[in-house]
């Protein structure tokens, strides 16, 4: 049993030794070839490391361009009505108009930044929100503040400033600040919805013929509008206590 062991494993020494001898003499007949594909991989290699230090740097000096460590005042402006405006969305108009004791509300946006976009966007929602608490007075006060051209803000605004007066019963101020918003950038997406305030401030103030007005341009110019597939009942309703 001895002897076929040893036999046996002096066969697997020989096997091994045979494929090392032809591993050796195909090595020594391509070595030429090895030499080639090892310089190859190691062009390859420098190659990627090169490139990808390439990108690092690009990508380093992109971020210092994109996010300069000195912000703009436009910016630092901008950055305080983001907080502020983070309260305002969640009704919360205190903190949101005088800030929460580390980030400043609008009412500070507006005297700090007025200067600015973003303080003169810090005017109308500090307007926004005063009409939020009821605070009539001072929400007219900032939304005339706001002088911005934007094509909706711009309407809305004096849209809001109608609904304060109306809320204080000054009808006639309403009224003449809703005809302001419907001239102001005329759109589809707030001008009907002017058009049925204006409308309706002319019925509490009894004047059925400017409220008729009001509602047959909003079913004439804007036809496609929710306000318009509600307006029919209103007109006829008018034009039957007119005649």
């Amino acid at each position: 049993m001895a002897q076929q062991n040893t036999k046996q494993g002096d066969e697997r020494l020989e096997n091994v030794e045979e494929a090392l001898s032809k591993t050796e003499l195909w090595i020594e007949n391509n070595q030429k070839t090895l030499w080639i594909i090892l310089i190859a991989l190691l062009v390859v290699a420098f190659a990627i490391y090169g490139i990808t230090n390439y990108n690092k740097k690009r990508n380093e000096t992109a971020k210092n361009l994109s996010f300069p460590q000195e912000i703009s005042f436009e910016q630092e402006a901008t950055k305080a009505i983001d907080f502020a405006s983070y309260y305002m969305e969640n009704e919360n108009y205190a903190a949101a108009l005088n800030g929460d004791g580390e980030k400043p509300g609008f009412l500070e946006i507006v005297d700090k930044y007025g200067s600015t976009k973003a303080g003169n966007l810090a005017a109308y929602y500090t307007g926004l929100c005063y009409l939020k608490q009821g605070n009539y007075n001072q929400a007219i006060e900032y939304l005339k503040k706001y002088t911005n051209d934007d094509k909706i803000l711009s309407g809305l605004a004096l849209s809001l400033i109608g609904d304060c007066y109306l809320e204080l019963g000054d009808q006639q101020n309403a009224v003449a600040y809703y005809e302001k918003a419907c001239k102001k950038n005329p759109n589809e997406f707030n001008t009907p919805m002017f058009l049925y305030k204006l409308g309706m401030t002319y019925e509490i103030m009894g004047n059925n013929a400017k409220a008729l007005e009001a509602y047959k341009t909003l079913k004439k110019d804007f036809p496609m509008s929710n306000e318009a597939f509600e307006i029919n009942k209103n007109i006829a309703f008018l034009e039957e206590k007119i005649k």
